[in-house]
């Protein structure tokens, strides 16, 4: 497609695959990290806080992150939080050779933090090209995503018995991947400087989500991890631990579930063309409606792999047209602070989806956890609706 080699594109290919494998370290530890958690947490009860603490480790990040770029610039924090997710590898692999839960849980923290750098790249990658092309290169950059759902599992596959210690060749393995991404990273051009960024002063936080499209998009990115990370924190312990489906089998639903999160936005283009910015959100929330009810209904492998497969794709079209929505709702001088409002506003609620799912596996069953995801899905409704009237409202005004 020739909007793939348009200018700037260069750098969002760079951007795109140094990301990818980067981001492998997140997906093994969605594969890996209430399975090791279940081994080294004193109770059951505790198997799924190593993933919940990644996703707290996020959030908690967001701002850090976000001040780290503008003060370095996006290459150089993004280099910065590659080598602390290196590291991260190295603590968690230390973790399980003295089988500490504490130490496993601290990695996963930093683990987090190194996420809430990736998150950034999007925004990098739609900074790369013209305004009108920035949907195209979110879109690409969570292409990447497809690589990272393989390369993360077959990581963690590839690394549970090279060494005596179940899973901690998977984290050598990660940290070698990390390496490499920052390597290619290299080759990354910004295109504009941090001098010009830091000129003018943001608008107060007040203003910027006193508009109710601002709302909307960040709306649209919490619900998407909300439901997304409710559902996906609890399926390996549900599958394998309560419902006895192998190994394999988990693996091979979790790799579908990713990769699902990511094959859309190979169409994006399309799919913008068609529905627009709000009927890809109504789209994706009639994914998660389909999710609720197979799931509610199948436990079987087939049954589990449909659910999260369509799960990933909801998460996307939500995910993605939030994100493309979000930059058409600040100014320039507002970049840094809006990102930050959002992404920060974004992975907490995924924090306490998390943290949540594992605590509701201990009290409730598989079918119940679902129909909980319905909450979040209406009220997005509600401000679909309620943003459509007051846009439309404006514009007659106008």
């Amino acid at each position: 497609m020739k909007i793939f080699s348009s200018p700037g594109f260069g750098n969002v290919w760079v951007l795109t695959l140094s990301n990818a494998m980067a981001a492998s370290i997140m997906t093994l530890m969605i594969l890996v990290g209430s399975l090791v958690g279940a081994e080294l947490a004193p109770s059951a009860e505790w198997a799924t806080l190593p993933i919940a603490l990644t996703v707290i480790g996020t959030a908690a990040s967001i701002l850090p992150a976000t001040a780290c770029m503008q003060k370095l610039g996006r290459k150089y924090a993004l280099l910065a939080f590659m080598a602390l997710g290196t590291f991260a590898c190295g603590l968690a692999s230390s973790a399980l050779e003295q089988q500490s839960f504490i130490l496993f849980c601290i990695a996963a923290v930093l683990l987090g933090s190194t996420n809430a750098a990736l998150q950034q790249t999007r925004f990098a990658a739609m900074e790369s090209v013209a305004p009108e092309y920035g949907p195209n290169a979110a879109s690409l950059m969570m292409c990447g995503g497809i690589l990272a759902a393989i390369i993360g599992p077959e990581l963690a596959v590839a690394g549970v018995h090279l060494t005596p210690v179940d899973y901690q060749g998977s984290y050598w393995l990660a940290a070698a991947t990390v390496v490499l991404a920052a390597c290619l990273l290299t080759l990354y051009k910004p295109t504009t400087t941090v001098a010009k960024q830091q000129t003018a002063t943001a608008r107060s936080t007040v203003e910027i989500i006193r508009n109710p499209t601002f709302i909307l998009a960040l709306t649209s990115g919490a619900v998407a991890f909300v439901v997304m990370s409710f559902v996906m924190t609890g399926t390996p312990i549900s599958m394998h631990h309560v419902y006895g489906h192998s190994l394999i089998d988990t693996k091979w639903v979790i790799q579908s579930h990713i990769a699902a999160m990511f094959l859309p936005s190979l169409i994006a283009p399309l799919l913008f063309k068609k529905l627009g910015i709000r009927g890809l959100m109504v789209a994706g929330l009639a994914c998660y409606c389909a999710t609720v009810a197979i799931g509610y209904f199948d436990i079987s492998v087939k049954g589990f792999w449909m659910q999260l497969v369509l799960l990933g794709i909801g998460w996307n079209f939500l995910f993605v047209s939030g994100t493309a929505l979000l930059p058409r709702t600040y100014e320039e001088r507002d970049k840094f602070k809006g990102q930050a409002i959002n992404d920060l506003t974004v992975f907490t609620f995924q924090a306490l989806a998390s943290l949540s799912a594992g605590w509701a596996l201990g009290l409730i069953n598989w079918q119940q956890i679902l129909l909980i995801c319905l909450l979040p899905i209406a009220i997005m409704l509600v401000l679909l609706v309620t943003e459509g009237r007051i846009s439309r409202r404006d514009r007659h005004s106008h």
